[in-house]
C-alpha cells in the first residue's frame, strides 16, 4: 500500500496520513493556494473506464447531502483511475478512539450519540442512500463535540461494484445485517449496525462474534435483530420488543 504524503490529489497537497480503514485511507490535507485544511479520503477501489460515470453519479449525490450530523463532502475527483473525496475535517477524531474497545458508557452518552446518529441516518434514507458501514470508526467528532457520520464511500464503491457481481456485501462483518451479509443491503441494515454499536456501548462487547455462519447462522439472524433492536430500546427509553416487531 502505497504512502501518498508529500503527493497532491486536485487542489490539497497530502500533509499526512489520519487513518486507514477496510475501504480507503484518509490524509489530512493542505489546500495549495488557500492554505485550509481538509480530510482526504483515497478509495482502494480502481475505476474502470466503464465504472466512472457511476462514480461520478453517486458522488454527486453524496457531495448534495446536507446536514448538521453527516461530514460535509467538499470535492470529488479521480487521478489514475483511483477516486478521492475531499472532506472537511473533524478534529475531534473517531468514537472508537474515545471510547476504545471494551468501555463500558453511560446511557445519556450513549443517548446523546444514537440521537445524532439516527437524524443522519433518517436524511440519508430519505435520499435513497444506505451506509452501509456504520461502526464507531465512521462516527466522527467536530470542532464544537458534535456527531458527524462519516464515510458514504460505500454508497459510492457499491453501485459500480454491482455491475461486476450480483451481490453487495461491503462492510464490516460485525456489524453487517444478516440481509446484507447475503449482498441485500436495505435502510434496515444500517438500523441493525446502529443496535450493534449500542449493544456494545452498553455492554462492552458486541453480540455476536466469528465468521459469517457463526455470526448469522440459521436460527442466528432474527436472534440478533431482536438483540441489537432491544439495545436500541433500552437506549430510546422503549419497552423491549417495540422495535423488533415493527
Amino acid at each position: 500500500m502505497a504512502d501518498r504524503v508529500g503527493q497532491q490529489l486536485g487542489n490539497y497537497r497530502l500533509a499526512h496520513l489520519l487513518g486507514r480503514g477496510n475501504f480507503s485511507e484518509v490524509y489530512l490535507g493542505k489546500h495549495i493556494h488557500l492554505n485550509t485544511l481538509a480530510a482526504i479520503k483515497v478509495l482502494y477501489a480502481q475505476l474502470a473506464n466503464h465504472g466512472m460515470e457511476g462514480f461520478l453519479t453517486e458522488a454527486r449525490t453524496i457531495a448534495r447531502l446536507r446536514h448538521p450530523h453527516i461530514i460535509q463532502v467538499l470535492d470529488f475527483g479521480v487521478e489514475a483511475q483511483t477516486p478521492f473525496l475531499v472532506m472537511d475535517y473533524a478534529p475531534g477524531g473517531n468514537l472508537r478512539q474515545r471510547h476504545p474497545k471494551g468501555t463500558l458508557l453511560p446511557l445519556d452518552t450513549v443517548l446523546t450519540y444514537v440521537m445524532q446518529v439516527a437524524q443522519a441516518l433518517q436524511y440519508a434514507h430519505q435520499e435513497k442512500l444506505i451506509h452501509r458501514d456504520i461502526k464507531p470508526e465512521n462516527m466522527l467528532l467536530g470542532r464544537d463535540n458534535e456527531l458527524l457520520l462519516s464515510d458514504f464511500g460505500l454508497a459510492i464503491i457499491a453501485p459500480s461494484s454491482r455491475q461486476e457481481q450480483a451481490e453487495d456485501r461491503s462492510g464490516t462483518m460485525a456489524y453487517m445485517s444478516p440481509e446484507q451479509l447475503q449482498g441485500k443491503p436495505r435502510p434496515a441494515s444500517d438500523q441493525y449496525a446502529l443496535g450493534v454499536v449500542v449493544y456494545e456501548w452498553l455492554c462492552g462487547n458486541r453480540p455476536f462474534h466469528g465468521t459469517a455462519g457463526l455470526c448469522h447462522g440459521p436460527g442466528r439472524g432474527q436472534q440478533g435483530r431482536v438483540i441489537c433492536a432491544d439495545a436500541l430500546c433500552v437506549c430510546l427509553g422503549f419497552p423491549q420488543g417495540t422495535l423488533s416487531r415493527s
